[in-house]
């Protein structure tokens, strides 16, 4: 009689088979089907996603990642004596990790990443002598991170980032000599970094951002000289940076310690750092001037530094910097944003990197034009310069930047006309141009632009009607806001066509006619502000499909007839100003309406009743007369010529 291929094997191999299988029983989803070949036709060193030694046939290899699997894991992993590897990363395996695991002697990698793994990590690991890579991150892992793993000698990386873990760095991971990588991001862990990390001299990625880490960085860490990467970002560390900073770490390419409270200057010895690539502190108190040497990095892509104290003392300074940093010509995004630089803002920004796509300088004290070589860096997506004091136009060079995505220019003195060359952008999607002194129409070639979801030109000069092409931009969903300018004449039928626009706000112009039924067609609009121009007629009845509107302004108009009872039975709306206008007639009491708070009538003199608060006169109580049919009408008739002839019969007889 024949018999399977399984049950020949040792009794060993046996349990390697029922261990596998066990895990397969433990998972209840199977999204591309790994256990349809874990069956009894094959040899199970020939299922999917395991791999044996050749010699002993033993389990070595158990990769599972990236199946779409769901399910726990098994505690007959521990069952698997033989495994080396084990890699269960991008499902979405859940309950804790099984302290069974910790049997496996030989093990080397554990790759538990992107599942919803809970509980603590088992401490019973000691006896992982071999292991070279703990990684679990994103998970739901808590507890304190266990000193248990300080024992693992072998160990080269350990990264338990996007976790719950809390509690302090243990010191004593100062005994990983062999560490390469530690990454312990996103967690809950508070305290000081331990001197004690100064030790691990083939460190080359220490990963501490978003914690609640407290005190200086420890000087030791300056000793490791290996350091390719220090991220601390959003901490609670203060201190300053080394003076030797550059000269400590020559290997350093990523750094980034923004959203702390470090303080003093940039050390001038950055730019023997050659390697750097990406500097990033920004929101601290780092002060002082930029330093010269920054233009000795020739690699340097990403230079973030906003929302500090760094300023220009004199005059020129500013066109010095923008010099300096002409040589990092790999420069890809330059953060100088909530500084206090000022001066000029110099023609030099044209001889910027050529590969530049995010330039920054936001709210600090610049004056000058924008310089037309601005066009010269065809390669920018983002220019950010709002906040300051730029006087003058806008230069037509910037339709001539193609890949521009966003324009942040508002909150300046910028005046003249918006260029009609901006409808050469194809690629744009945010233009904020409020808050300046900018005049004449609103460029048609604005329609041009497909992909804008948001449009923000309130608070200028800007006269004439609204360009229809605007209300052609079915991309616009964030915002509409032409509020605050002197623009006239109604507003088009055409603008029912923005059915994703989530704000628009046209208040403080001059615009009139009725308020167009087509706003109805807004399907997820939150907000709409019609005030203050001149817009007569009813409310629309029609406003009643705006189910997601939550707050609405239509206060300082000429609308006249009622409030329409359905503005009370929108759920969603939570404000409402109807405000100096000609509305007359009973205010509704549902709904909204029934809290005073909520909305606003003031100014409407012919309004009456509402609730209680508002105290306003009752309205006049109507006299219904009921009309008469046929019948009543005859009724009637002969009821009168019977009084009729009645009261004659009674004068003859008083005149006999």
């Amino acid at each position: 009689m024949a018999t399977s291929s399984t049950t020949a094997l040792p009794m060993s191999n046996e349990t390697d088979r029922q261990a596998l299988l066990a895990l397969k029983d433990l998972v209840q989803g199977d999204a591309f089907l790994v256990f349809r070949s874990w069956n009894h036709s094959m040899h199970f060193c020939k299922w999917d996603g395991v791999t044996c030694g050749h010699k002993h046939q033993r389990v070595t290899i158990l990769d599972l990642s990236s199946r779409g699997l769901v399910g726990s894991l098994s505690p007959h992993v521990g069952n698997l004596t033989f495994l080396r590897t084990i890699d269960l990363g991008n499902n979405n395996f859940h309950g804790t990790i099984p302290k069974e695991i910790g049997r496996l002697f030989r093990l080397q990698q554990v790759i538990l990443a992107n599942n919803s793994f809970e509980g603590e990590l088992p401490t019973n690991i000691t006896g992982w002598s071999n292991i070279k890579e703990i990684n679990l991150v994103n998970n739901s892992l808590g507890g304190e991170v266990p000193v248990v793993v300080s024992s693992l000698s072998s160990l080269t990386r350990l990264v338990l980032d996007r976790n719950n873990f809390r509690g302090s760095i243990p010191a004593s991971f100062g005994n990983l000599s062999a560490l390469s990588v530690l990454s312990l991001s996103s967690n809950k862990l508070s305290g000081s970094i331990p001197y004690e990390l100064g030790r691990l001299y083939k460190l080359q990625v220490l990963q501490l951002p978003n914690n609640n880490l407290t005190g200086m960085v420890p000087t030791q860490l300056y000793n490791i000289s290996s350091l390719r990467v220090v991220s601390l970002v959003t901490n609670q560390l203060h201190g300053t940076l080394a003076p030797d900073f550059g000269l400590a770490l020559p290997n350093l390419e990523d750094f980034g310690i923004s959203v702390n409270h470090f303080y003093g200057p940039i050390p001038s010895s950055i730019g023997n750092a050659s390697r750097l690539w990406k500097f990033e502190i920004g929101q601290n108190s780092i002060n002082g001037p930029l330093p010269k040497s920054l233009g000795n990095l020739n690699d340097l892509r990403i230079f973030a530094a906003a929302s500090n104290l760094l300023e220009t003392k004199s005059g020129n300074e500013l066109s010095n910097i923008m010099n300096i940093l002409s040589n990092c010509s790999n420069l890809r995004t330059l953060g100088l944003g909530v500084n206090n630089f000022s001066g000029l803002l110099p023609n030099s920004i044209a001889n910027l990197s050529k590969v530049l796509s995010q330039f920054c300088l936001s709210e600090n004290y610049i004056s000058g034009s924008i310089p037309v070589g601005i066009g010269n860096l065809l390669n920018l997506q983002i220019v950010s310069v709002y906040g300051n004091m730029l006087s003058g136009s806008i230069p037509e060079s910037i339709g001539t930047l193609s890949k521009l995505e966003e324009i942040y220019m508002y909150t300046n003195k910028l005046s003249g006309k918006i260029p009609s060359s901006i409808g050469n952008l194809s690629q744009l999607s945010i233009l904020q141009l409020y808050d300046n002194k900018l005049e004449e129409r609103i460029p048609d070639s604005l329609g041009n632009c497909k992909r804008l979801q948001s449009l923000h030109l309130g608070y200028n000069n800007l006269t004439g009607t609204i360009p229809g092409q605007i209300f052609g931009l079915s991309s616009l969903s964030i915002s509409l806001f032409l509020g605050g300018n002197q623009l006239t004449g109604p507003i088009p039928t055409q603008i029912g066509n923005l059915i994703n626009l989530g704000l628009l706000n046209l208040q403080d112009n001059k615009l009139s006619g009725r308020i167009p039924e087509t706003l109805s067609k807004f399907q997820v609009l939150e907000i709409l502000s019609l005030a203050g121009n001149h817009f007569e007629g009813t409310i629309p009845e029609s406003l009643n499909q705006l189910k997601g509107v939550q707050f609405l302004d239509l206060s300082r108009n000429n609308l006249s007839g009622q409030i329409p009872k359905f503005l009370g039975e929108l759920k969603s709306l939570q404000s409402l100003n109807l405000s100096y206008n000609m509305l007359e007639g009973e205010i509704p009491i549902d709904g909204l309406f029934k809290n005073v708070r909520a909305f606003s009538v003031v100014r409407n003199s012919k309004l009456c009743g509402g609730v209680e608060e508002l105290q306003l006169p009752a309205c006049p109580v109507k006299v219904l007369r009921k009309r008469k049919g046929p019948l009543q009408n005859k009724a009637s008739e002969y009821l009168s010529a019977s009084i009729f002839a009645s009261a004659t019969k009674k004068k003859r007889r008083l005149s006999d």
